[in-house]
Parts: structure tokens; C-alpha cells; sequence
């Protein structure tokens, strides 16, 4: 008498749960014993990997808070730039408008107090000047007769003091427009040191923040491959687990077909329980015996009968 398989199926769930042990079965504790160890076992071991998953699940979403983050600098970083040029063409254009406004200032402050000194000198001068001049009018009347070409050529000066002047005036102001030339060109000099001392500085940020992600990209990779590695584990696990568990069912089930033909053939009713494999095996292994001695009997008994 077979067994079906919705029943052998049945029993197999109906191992999970705790069995009241039968009185003719505590000979057999130990297999059952072995068995809900591998089953505490296997709980055990998928214990540990969900522990696992959870571990790389909160190491993913540190990872990707700290991608972020990085992403987050790297876009403040942009925009620093951004501002930085823009701040540094405002100052251009401010510099310039100061430059423009101090030159005009100081040319203009210099032309006043040259015109009120000169006028000044000019005064004195003059009353000097008429006595030098009578006395050296002989001796400097060819340089008078070039003076007088000179501002034949130009209208807008009336005497050759006010041309002398005017050269004067052209000469400080050079002077000025050069002093003021030198101390702007330091300046500009000093902002692009400082410029580039703060490019640098960028660049620096900029390649440690991308090592810095090139390392994190390799803890990532790592990551990934041991959760593949614990992945192809515990299919393994749950594979051999499998293997096992439909073997232990052929095993009982081969057994209590034995145990069912034994008893068949017997004429007795089936007293084990449909669990109890050890015993079944037993009833199989006692029926064998004694067939054996029943048909070595049998055999002894043949000669004896032929002599005869």
C-alpha cells in the first residue's frame, strides 16, 4: 500500500510543529534530535544573513547620504566659482572707475596748485626776470628769435613763460601719471597672486574630494560584491537544504511502503506510526531475519527428506 504524495506532503509540514513523542518511540529521539538541530541550524544561518542584508542596507544608505553630500559640495564649489569671476569683474570695473576718478582728481588738484604757484612765481619772477633779461637780452637774443618761431606755431601761447610753464606742467604731470601707474600695476599684481593662490587652493578641494569619491566608489564595489557572495551562499544553503529534505521524504516514504508490505503480508494491522521510520525499518529487518531462518530451515530440511 503506497502512500500519496498530499499525505507524504502533509507530514512534511507537520514536522515544523512540536509532536507529543509516542510511548513506543523513545528509543528514537536521537535522529529527530539531529534533524531539528539542522533546522535550528538552517533558522540560524538565515538569521545571520538577514542580519547581513540589514547591515548592507544601512552601509547603502550611508553611502548614498555621503553621495549626496558630495554631490551638494561639488555644486556649492560651481557656484563659489561662479561668484568669485563675478566678484573679481566687479572689482575690475570698480578699480577702474577709482583709477579713472583718482587721476582725474590729481591731475586736477596738481594743474590748480601749479597754476597758483606759478602765478605766484610768475609775479616775482617777472620783476626778477626784467632785470636778467635786460642784462642777458644781447646774449640770449638768438634763443628770443626761437621762442618767437616757437609760439609763431602756437597760437594758444602768448608769452615764452607761460610755454615754459605749461612744459613744466606737462612734465609733473607725467611724473604723477607714472608714480600712479607703478602703485596701480602692484596692486594688480598683488590680486593676481592672490587669485591664483585661491585657484590652487580650488584645485586642491576639487582632487581631494575626488579621490575621496573614487574611494568611496571602491567601498561600493565591495559592498556589492559580497552581497553577491552571501546571495550565492544562501541559494547553496537553501539548495542543499532542499536536496536533503526530499531525500529524508523518499527515505520514509520507501520505509513505510516496506513496513506496509511487511505488515500486509503478516496479516497484521499497521501499530507504528506513520512517522516512526527507525521502527518501520526494524518491523522490515525482523521479517527479514526471520524469512532467512525460515528458508534456511527449509533448505537443511530438503536433504534430509531425499536421504530418506
Amino acid at each position: 500500500m503506497a502512500v500519496a504524495w498530499e499525505e507524504y506532503f502533509r507530514l512534511a509540514l507537520r514536522e515544523k510543529e512540536p509532536k507529543k513523542p509516542l510511548e513506543h518511540n523513545v528509543d528514537h529521539f536521537p535522529p529527530l534530535l539531529r534533524l531539528l538541530e539542522k533546522k535550528q541550524e538552517l533558522a540560524t544561518a538565515d538569521q545571520d544573513l538577514q542580519a547581513q542584508k540589514e547591515l548592507f542596507r544601512s552601509r547603502m544608505a550611508t553611502l548614498n547620504q555621503r553621495w549626496a553630500q558630495l554631490e551638494e559640495k561639488e555644486q556649492a564649489l560651481k557656484g563659489s566659482f561662479i561668484r568669485f569671476d563675478k566678484f573679481l569683474q566687479d572689482a575690475e570695473v570698480r578699480r577702474g572707475r577709482a583709477q579713472r576718478r583718482a587721476t582725474d582728481e590729481q591731475h586736477g588738484a596738481r594743474h590748480q596748485e601749479a597754476e597758483a604757484l606759478r602765478l605766484r612765481a610768475q609775479l616775482e619772477e617777472l620783476r626778477r626776470e626784467r632785470a636778467r633779461l635786460q642784462r642777458r637780452l644781447q646774449r640770449l637774443e638768438p634763443c628770443a628769435r626761437l621762442l618767437e618761431r616757437v609760439l609763431e606755431h602756437l597760437p594758444e601761447f602768448q608769452e615764452v613763460p607761460e610755454l615754459v610753464a605749461h612744459f613744466d606742467s606737462l612734465v609733473d604731470t607725467q611724473e604723477a601719471l607714472k608714480l600712479t601707474e607703478r602703485k596701480r600695476q602692484v596692486e594688480l599684481d598683488a590680486a593676481r597672486v592672490q587669485l591664483k593662490h585661491l585657484r590652487e587652493a580650488k584645485q586642491d578641494e576639487l582632487l581631494r574630494l575626488g579621490q575621496q569619491r573614487a574611494q568611496l566608489t571602491e567601498q561600493l564595489e565591495a559592498a556589492r560584491e559580497r552581497t553577491l557572495q552571501w546571495e550565492s551562499k544562501w541559494t547553496q544553503i537553501q539548495n542543499t537544504a532542499a536536496a536533503k529534505t526530499l531525500l529524508l521524504g523518499r527515505t520514509r516514504m520507501s520505509a513505510l511502503n516496506l513496513y506496509q508490505l511487511v505488515r500486509l503480508h503478516q496479516s497484521q494491522p499497521l501499530t507504528l506510526d506513520v512517522e516512526d521510520t527507525e521502527g518501520q525499518l526494524e518491523e522490515v529487518k525482523l521479517f527479514i531475519m526471520d524469512l532467512s531462518a525460515t528458508l534456511a530451515s527449509l533448505a537443511q530440511a530438503e536433504p534430509t527428506a531425499t536421504a530418506s
